[in-house]
């Protein structure tokens, strides 16, 4: 039986609006082209949303407060057909050093064996150098967004020496993209 390939999102900046520590469901904006490109990916792809919460850590809001926005936004993603798997989030400060905030592959492992997923086929998408470098550090090909905070750490991936498959400033010409690099 063959493997599934997987898009790993990033979800702030890269499916919603970034408004920093967002977690009221009156401030959720899906971004535009992500419910089309989604559709498009869908057919090939199984979807799973990886992002670091550090508002928890920092008590900005609860782990309650981020399940029931990120649950709306599922729920509204499921409204136009699409499913994504699971969210994975990592709730700590980096000064914690946990194992689960990206760049650590901790969760690109878990999604591997837990869904029989093929890294190598897989695509993580995100607005971060630390989205990009855990991608890399899974073995996935990379799409850094422009969208969110892309734009500002842009000369960090640089700077880091970080390389991503490439970049995008539109998630549905992105989705385009994936779907030509991946047949």
């Amino acid at each position: 039986m063959r493997k599934k390939k997987a898009i790993i999102l990033d979800r702030d900046g890269v499916l919603i609006e970034d408004k920093d520590y967002s977690y009221k469901i009156e401030d959720l904006e899906i971004l535009p082209g992500v419910i089309e490109g989604l559709k498009l990916l869908q057919t090939k792809f199984v979807f799973f949303i990886v992002t670091n919460q550090s508002g928890i850590g920092r008590g900005f809001y609860t782990v309650n407060d981020f399940l029931k926005y990120n649950n709306h936004l599922i729920s509204e993603l499921q409204g136009e057909g699409i499913r994504i798997e699971k969210t994975f989030y990592c709730p700590h400060l980096r000064e914690d050093r946990c194992e689960c905030r990206k760049p650590n592959p901790k969760y690109l492992f878990d999604i591997r064996d837990g869904w029989d997923i093929d890294l190598k086929l897989s695509w993580m998408i995100g607005d971060h150098p630390s989205d990009i470098e855990f991608g890399i550090n899974g073995g996935c090909q990379t799409v850094y967004m422009s969208t969110g905070h892309g734009k500002k750490h842009l000369n960090e991936l640089e700077e880091l020496n970080i390389k991503p498959t490439f970049i995008s400033s539109n998630f549905f010409h992105a989705a385009e993209s994936i779907l030509k690099l991946s047949s």
